[in-house]
């Protein structure tokens, strides 16, 4: 039986717009705003299935919070649902960086430093909100509680960039241990992906081709800008554990042949911090900036297309088979263990990256607990929020004077 999709892309495009140009905070933050406006504002999925998109695409390389929003285009409104989400959520960042790059200049002076230091506080109300509402359900027992705490202390005690993965399977094995006496949720019809198996298979079978692929090729000198576009690829496909991850991938495969300078580099990455959306967006303003040819406008299409599709190949390989997975005893028992480490993940980054870097003062604070009690209490929009945290950042800036 065809089942039909309860949207159209032309429904999704504006909402992931409008989170395109209010998400920021970074992809834990973009995590709490998906929530939001998704689970509880439109109900487009429920709380169990959106916590295992998140733990399927924490899982995969490439940027998680991209993933999800891809993943969530997808179950609306089919592969066009999709690329609208995408194309909503990503293209504003990639165009400020591409002004960028071109001398449109970045804020400065109080007023701008201030700004930008109100949206790094939303971004804590944002994911204190998301950990809150998220523990809540997810973590309801002592056994899940108990999960989600120790996977919480594995990523703050360890400094590896593989301790998010370590912590959710960490949290897989405890919940096969834990929670396989628990009553066993209601699985069914929470995520029905419009991707049969031959095409998960396909974009498969394609994300290792342009991963091996490429390298052999340049050597033949075929394809123009072919270079370039493995740089990102490779770069993007490698990523395990958020889009911070990256800046040592793309260092390497960008400054060190000398394309472009480092601080030419490391000003496009503090750029790439301070707008919303997704920060592989970074892409863009390197390919706008790199020396080899293409550059300029088609690089940064380049850039953003490259750094982004092996996230979306292996994510469309993988999701045919994640429904029929997710209802077997077995994995349903596992799901709970993951899903509680994915609160613990979320908490651990409340208090670092996110709190240790915004959450100086008790002006700060103050900001940061006005936009929590928006968020749970008044059930205030994320848009409002930031516009408010943007203003408190500003007069704590000015008061500093």
């Amino acid at each position: 039986m065809t089942q039909t999709l309860p949207g159209r892309p032309l429904e999704v495009l504006p909402v992931f717009l409008k989170l395109g140009l209010s998400s920021f905070g970074g992809p834990i933050a973009h995590l709490g705003y998906f929530r939001e406006e998704f689970v509880v504002r439109r109900r487009w999925l429920d709380e169990q299935a959106f916590v295992d998109l998140v733990a399927l695409c924490q899982f995969l390389p490439g940027p998680a919070s991209s993933q999800v929003g891809f993943s969530i285009g997808l179950m609306r409104a089919g592969l066009g649902g999709a690329l609208a989400a995408w194309a909503g959520f990503t293209l504003p960042s990639a165009i400020a960086l591409v002004l960028f790059a071109y001398g449109a200049g970045a804020l400065t002076g109080t007023v701008g430093a201030g700004l930008l230091h109100g949206l790094k506080l939303v971004a804590v109300a944002i994911v204190a909100q998301a950990v809150w509402g998220m523990a809540r359900t997810l973590c309801p027992d002592r056994q899940r509680a108990s999960i989600a705490a120790v996977a919480a202390l594995i990523i703050l005690f360890s400094g590896s960039s593989v301790a998010q993965i370590a912590s959710i399977a960490f949290g897989g094995l405890a919940g096969l241990w834990l929670c396989r006496h628990l009553p066993p949720p209601a699985v069914a019809g929470h995520i029905v992906m419009p991707v049969s198996r031959s095409a998960g298979m396909v974009a498969l079978a394609a994300f290792f081709v342009l991963l091996i692929a490429p390298p052999i090729l340049e050597r033949l000198h075929i394809l123009p800008g072919l270079v370039l576009f493995d740089a990102f690829y490779r770069s993007g496909a490698l990523v395990f554990g958020g889009g911070h991850v990256v800046l040592p991938l793309l260092r390497e495969a960008f400054v060190a042949p000398g394309w472009i300078g480092d601080d030419a580099f490391l000003a496009g990455y503090g750029a790439a911090q301070a707008v919303p959306g997704p920060l592989f967006t970074f892409g863009a303003y390197l390919g706008t900036v790199v020396a080899p040819s293409p550059h300029g406008i088609a690089g940064a299409a380049l850039g953003l297309f490259g750094i982004f599709l092996p996230g979306v190949l292996i994510l469309l390989g993988t999701l045919p088979f994640w429904d029929g997975f997710r209802k077997r005893a077995g994995a349903q028992a596992a799901m709970r263990g993951v899903n509680a480490a994915v609160v613990g993940l979320l908490g651990a980054a409340l208090y670092n990256p996110v709190w240790t870097s915004s959450v100086k003062t008790p002006g700060d604070f103050g900001v940061a607990l006005v936009g929590f009690v928006l968020l749970t209490v008044w059930r205030a929009p994320p848009l409002a929020v930031v516009v408010v945290g943007a203003l408190g950042g500003i007069a704590l800036a000015l008061a500093k004077l």
